[in-house]
């Protein structure tokens, strides 16, 4: 009888930390599940105008207008193909990339976190943004315009054929611009390199048009040839060692 007892007893212990273990085990699928399901709730796709929330990230589907006014994207913001972006005032922790867009415009004392990624599409133009990283424009059709930004990586401007406006720029790294058809036009950037064809400035103001009544009227400067580096003629302030070369 005791044997027998000791062995029910024993029986129904397993059978308890079965039920136990397999109670935890669903419990952490439950809040896994959860967890994910807010992730992909705070991922939001743009077709119109979002003001100053917060979101994850923001994506603009293909064909679609999206118009962001002091928005923060704690990740990235992503362009699709035929697709408009109007980006003001926002803050965004990632990175903006466009692939085949008709056009982006990011201005209004922005700032990225990443880098600003415009490619194989229409046109840009990035105003007054304060980017940790790369602006990167590379195979567009439409006119490029990159004004008065701060930018901590490089500035790079490759095999565009609409024409492109660099103009009173701060870049920490390089200045790059090669194969484009027509050459880049600007002047006034401060970089710590300059290649390709970035060009020698002569001063001969350009009036530039004013593409929306949100943009500031400005002036560009024409540049002539010459692919040398240029020499130094100005130099970044006591707080970083590091030279830039004005262009």
């Amino acid at each position: 009888m005791l044997k027998h007892r000791t062995g029910l007893w024993k029986g129904q212990t397993k059978w308890f930390v079965l039920s136990a273990l397999l109670i935890a085990a669903l419990v952490a699928v439950s809040l896994s599940l959860g967890a994910f399901s807010v992730a992909l709730a705070d991922d939001y796709t743009c077709t119109g105008a979002v003001g100053a929330v917060t979101k994850d990230n923001i994506d603009v589907p293909d064909g679609a207008s999206c118009t962001l006014t002091g928005t923060r994207v704690e990740g990235n913001i992503k362009v699709g193909t035929g697709s408009t972006l109007n980006a003001s005032g926002v803050r965004a922790d990632g990175n903006i990339q466009a692939e085949g867009s008709s056009k982006v415009e990011v201005y209004g004392n922005s700032t990225v976190g990443g880098s600003i990624q415009i490619k194989q599409g229409g046109g840009a133009y990035v105003d007054r943004v304060d980017v940790d990283g790369d602006i990167q424009l590379e195979s567009n059709a439409k006119m490029l315009e990159v004004n008065r930004n701060t930018v901590g990586g490089n500035v790079q401007v490759f095999s565009n054929s609409g024409g492109a406006s660099i103009t009173n720029n701060v870049i920490d790294g390089d200045l790059q611009c090669k194969q484009n058809n027509p050459a880049p036009t600007g002047g006034n950037n401060q970089a710590a390199q300059l290649r390709g064809s970035v060009r020698r400035i002569r001063r001969h103001a350009l009036a530039t048009t004013r593409p929306s009544s949100a943009r500031p009227a400005a002036a560009a400067m024409i540049s002539s040839s010459a692919d040398p580096p240029l020499p130094a003629t100005r130099t970044r302030t006591s707080s970083s060692p590091t030279s830039r070369r004005a262009v």
